[in-house]
């Protein structure tokens, strides 16, 4: 499909445009659609760009933006208050049912913390023991009630990248030589902010829905994967490290593929990620 019809296809507005994940999403997408982000603190670059809006999820309101985007894909990547997120959602499910548009929203592997014997997969139950995966399973379930093909959840696994917040608090630790947390009984899996948009991109052009188990094909140990992360990226510092114990067993958080497999280019590694860092 050529560029112009693809951008006329889709009208994308992106909720947390301006974060991590938002904005790794915004600059995958913007050159193939008519894509627009918000974001929440006052950000003069940002208010250049016309295709921003200043988003307050404690103060405005959603619709405004709706009706001047008037968005076909609505991705929803925000942070903030849980309770206005949830109230948020009841709003985003309302428009999306009424105006036949689609919801990508970013979920996470907490919302199987409480299971930790095996990985997990799409259709297994969810069950958390944090507020965080407990409240990412309340919108979740919201959304479940929607029109099958209207709604794809995306469960991430540990994100990493060279901009990400993990690899930023990694450095700063290590520079004010401070230990970093590492749990030696945790398997899990990961994945990079490169791989997850280019995800969702397949995601969107081929209107895939469902849920989706986004992360790393292989399962890690968390203390040996930050360690290797650590070496990869050539620090001039030493790092300390503080082992946390939280259980005499291997726990496992991670989200595996069964259904939802996508095409194997899409589909990544640990390594993959170990090696994108050393670039």
């Amino acid at each position: 499909m050529k560029g112009t019809e693809q951008a006329h296809k889709h009208k994308i507005l992106i909720l947390g445009g301006s974060g991590f994940l938002g904005g790794a999403i915004y600059k995958e997408l913007c050159s193939y659609f008519r894509t627009f982000g918000t974001y929440r603190t006052s950000n003069l670059q940002l208010e250049k760009n016309h295709h921003f809006f200043q988003y307050d999820i404690e103060e405005d309101d959603i619709y405004e933006i709706l009706d001047i985007v008037k968005p076909t894909i609505i991705i929803s990547a925000l942070r903030g208050d849980f309770s206005k997120q949830w109230l948020l959602h009841e709003h985003l499910s309302e428009y999306v049912f009424s105006h036949k548009i689609r919801l990508i929203f970013l979920s996470s592997a907490n919302v199987f913390d409480a299971y930790s014997k095996f990985p997990s997969y799409e259709a297994d139950k969810t069950y958390s023991n944090s507020i965080y995966g407990h409240f990412k399973i309340k919108i979740e379930n919201m959304l479940l009630r929607l029109p099958k093909r209207q709604v794809a959840i995306i469960r991430l696994p540990m994100v990493f990248g060279s901009q990400s917040p993990r690899i930023t608090e990694i450095v700063q630790l290590i520079k004010e030589k401070e230990p970093i947390e590492i749990f030696p009984n945790l398997i899990m899996n990961v994945t990079t902010d490169s791989k997850v948009t280019q995800q969702i991109h397949y995601i969107i052009n081929r209107n895939k829905w469902g849920i989706f188990h986004l992360g790393s094909t292989d399962l890690v140990h968390h203390d040996e994967f930050i360690e290797d992360i650590i070496n990869s990226l050539n620090l001039p510092w030493k790092a300390t490290y503080k082992r946390v114990y939280t259980t005499n067993n291997d726990r496992y958080l991670a989200v595996l593929p069964k259904l939802n497999k996508l095409p194997k280019h899409l589909q990544l590694q640990s390594q993959d990620l170990l090696k994108e860092l050393k670039l």
